[in-house]
């Protein structure tokens, strides 16, 4: 059998150390069981802030079990755990401790998610949503708050009705008559990136790297542009800068421990894929 390695991850702290290693200022809010302290020391390594992060004595941590292939894709398992223990006291908690027109990055690995995108809009919050993993009962959410999208292929075909074969040519349009007023950012791996916005839509192609582990890729991506976009980055340079950052993550195992830091991405000097 193949050595089995354990890894800190899961899609918030994946993102949450893209940030804080990007640069930007980051409260981490969510549930752990006793058994996940380590990754509170990982979140804190990064600069990331972690006094929204509440301990469940009685609930394991949620964690995943990721197959890789030898061409380094993988197949991800989930458990739950503490993630699916979100009360409303608690997102009333976290929401209060974020200024008007701050941006708060939620993904679908948690529950209570439709109070948690009305509390949010409520407070003037700019909401960004990665719908991973992506379920049926997505559908059913607010999602006329999201401000931005950052989506999958297979994300993007499931929001919009698209079959899952759907090309990277038919989704942008699927997406912008679903979605018109939230800007869409839509990762194509290996084929680059699209931002969608206002009808408009940016191109950003891959960067070739060799290819050792893909999981974390999308979050680091996702991490690096809202940095740059929060520091009043244009799009342009944020998809660039995300792109560079996410294609040093796949030449890497792991998840978080692939992500790099922010001078590493900018002295990045990758070909074209």
């Amino acid at each position: 059998p193949r050595q089995r390695d354990r890894y800190t991850g899961g899609k918030g702290l994946n993102q949450a150390v893209a940030l804080a290693r990007a640069g930007a200022s980051v409260r981490m809010a969510g549930a752990i069981g006793e058994d996940g302290r380590f990754l509170l020391d990982a979140l804190s390594t990064a600069g990331a802030d972690t006094a929204l992060v509440e301990v469940r004595p009685d609930t394991p941590t949620g964690h995943a079990i990721i197959q890789n292939d030898a061409a380094g894709d993988n197949c991800i398992l989930l458990y739950g755990g503490a993630n699916r223990t979100i009360t409303q006291q608690q997102i009333r908690r976290a929401v209060a401790a974020f200024a008007p027109s701050d941006a708060i990055l939620l993904q679908n690995e948690v529950n209570g998610l439709t109070g948690l995108f009305r509390a949010a809009a409520d407070a003037g919050l700019r909401i960004f949503f990665n719908p991973s993993p992506m379920e049926a009962d997505l559908l059913d959410l607010p999602l006329g708050l999201v401000d931005t999208f950052f989506l999958n292929e297979g994300e993007a075909a499931a929001l919009t009705g698209l079959p899952a074969s759907a090309t990277e040519e038919e989704l942008p349009s699927a997406l912008a008559r679903r979605f018109p007023r939230a800007n869409i950012v839509l990762t194509l791996g290996g084929k680059g990136a699209r931002y969608l916005a206002g009808g408009q839509c940016l191109a950003q192609p891959a960067y070739a790297v060799p290819v050792v582990d893909t999981t974390g890729a999308g979050d680091t991506f996702t991490g690096f542009f809202l940095a740059a976009v929060a520091e009043g980055q244009s799009p342009a340079a944020a998809m660039d800068l995300a792109s560079r950052a996410a294609a040093i993550a796949v030449s890497r195992p792991g998840a978080a421990p692939s992500i790099p830091t922010r001078a590493e991405a900018e002295a990045f000097r990758g070909g074209r894929a």
